[in-house]
Parts: structure tokens; sequence; C-alpha cells
């Protein structure tokens, strides 16, 4: 099942868009990560308006936090309550994550089968290149997808089939993966919330960082231009509604001056 839902489709996916690029192993990367991150689009939106909504109702929530202190489930059912009104998910956010673990694993286990080296891996990547999705495939580049291997794995100082030597890349994995985090994740006015998110902030960015410290680079490449493509849809997201939000405050006072004028007028 795994195969036929992840492992076949990512093979003959990345084949494919190797094929149409250049034979470019590294291009072919990004554009799947950008097919990715285009298919799970209206999932990041709604993850990131679920976000920005819970940053909007956190003095609402400090309140009922002051006003139920002492009655836990009362402050749990009326929170929830807040959440249901103003149409927010609390844990919406986690399914896009949840989502990224297995296109992750999938794309460690396609990069691993098609950087074939020896007869064994070679044999192994000719069991998934045949099949119906295959030959459709070879059809559209009119070549024989085997005559691809082995792949042109070279981008910049990296060989895309082996670990970074030089840790350059889980580097900067940690760092953007910390930057959209931090970005994404709502404040909260609960201690231990904040201790927990605190805690997601560190351990999450070390954890991703480590896997692709000892993982194939073309895994990091994915994970990074991922990280970076987030970033730029959380930016693009948000500019709408913070520029509604400062321009409201600038609106009310001009309505109410004409008010206190006329009432200083009748008094006079």
């Amino acid at each position: 099942m795994w195969d036929t839902l992840v492992i076949g489709p990512f093979t003959n996916a990345l084949l494919l868009i190797y094929g149409l690029l250049g034979h470019n192993f590294a291009i072919a990367i990004l554009v799947f990560t950008v097919l990715i991150r285009a298919i799970t689009y209206p999932l990041t939106v709604q993850q990131q308006k679920s976000a920005k909504a819970m940053q909007v109702l956190q003095p609402k929530v400090q309140e009922l936090q002051k006003k139920y202190a002492k009655d836990k489930e009362a402050l749990n059912r009326e929170t929830m309550k807040l959440y249901q009104e103003a149409g927010v998910n609390p844990l919406s956010g986690c399914l896009p994550l949840l989502l990224q673990f297995p296109i992750f694993i999938g794309l460690y286990q396609v990069i691993m089968l098609v950087m074939a080296v020896n007869p064994l891996q070679m044999l192994n990547l000719a069991k998934h290149l045949q099949g119906p999705l295959s030959q459709l495939v070879s059809s559209l580049l009119n070549t024989s997808l085997a005559s691809f291997v082995p792949l042109n794995d070279r981008f910049l100082w990296l060989n895309l089939g082996q670990a970074d030597p030089f840790y350059i890349l889980p580097i900067v994995v940690v760092v953007s993966t910390y930057w959209q985090q931090k970005m994404m994740t709502p404040p909260s006015a609960d201690a231990q919330s904040q201790a927990m998110n605190r805690q997601m902030a560190i351990m999450m960015p070390l954890m991703f960082g480590y896997f692709v410290m000892i993982s194939p680079s073309g895994l990091g490449l994915y994970w990074l231009i991922s990280n970076l493509i987030g970033i730029v849809q959380y930016w693009m997201v948000g500019r709408p509604q913070t520029a509604t939000a400062a321009a409201t405050p600038a609106a009310a006072p001009k309505a109410i001056a004409p008010a206190k004028k006329k009432k200083s007028a009748v008094k006079d």
C-alpha cells in the first residue's frame, strides 16, 4: 500500500520532472517541493488564518483565564465556546505538519531509491519503474526511465544522495524551521502553553536538523525549500489582515471628532 500510494508516484513524478528539466535532480526536487506546497496550500492557508485568529482572541482568552482561574472545567468550556463562535479550530494548525511527515519519509526512501549505485539497488529501482504509471511517464518523455540511471546528483558542493559533509545544509534547515515555527505559533497567555511553545520551538528545528544531518542532502534541500515557501506564504496571507487591523484605529478618531465638536457648540 505504501509503495503504491507514495513510493511509486513520488519516484515517477521526480523522474518525470528530472527528464523534462535538463536532467538536474536539484531542480527536480525544487519543482516537486513547489507542487507539494501547491497541493497542500488550502490546508496551509487555513493553518495560518487559524494562527492569526488565535492571536486576535488572546485578550479574550486572558479574561476567561482570570474569570475562571479556580474552575478549569468552566475555563475549558468557555474557551472552546469562544473558539467556536469565532470559527477557530485550535487543532487545525497541526494537520499540515502531520501531512509533511509521510512526505518527508517517502521522499527519503525515493531519493535513496533513485540514487541507486549498486546492482541490488538497481534491481529494486527497476521494480518501481514497471507498471502503467511508469509506462505513461516513459511515453511522455519518449524514453525509458531506466535510461536516466545513474542520475546527476551534484548540486553546488552537495552530493544529493549523501549527507552534507560540511553541515551547512542542516544548520540552514534548523534556522529556517525555527523561523517558520516562530512565525506560525500564536502567542499564549497561559504559562504552561508558553513553556510548551518555547520547548517545541527549540526541539522541532533541532530534530529536523539532525534528520537532515544524517540523511541525503536532497532531503534537506526539500525541507529547506518547503520552509522558505511556507514563510513566504505566511507573509502573503498575513499582509491583508495586518493592513486592515492597522487601518481600523486610524479611522475611529475621525468619526468621533465631529461629535465632540457639536456637543461643545450646544453647551455654549
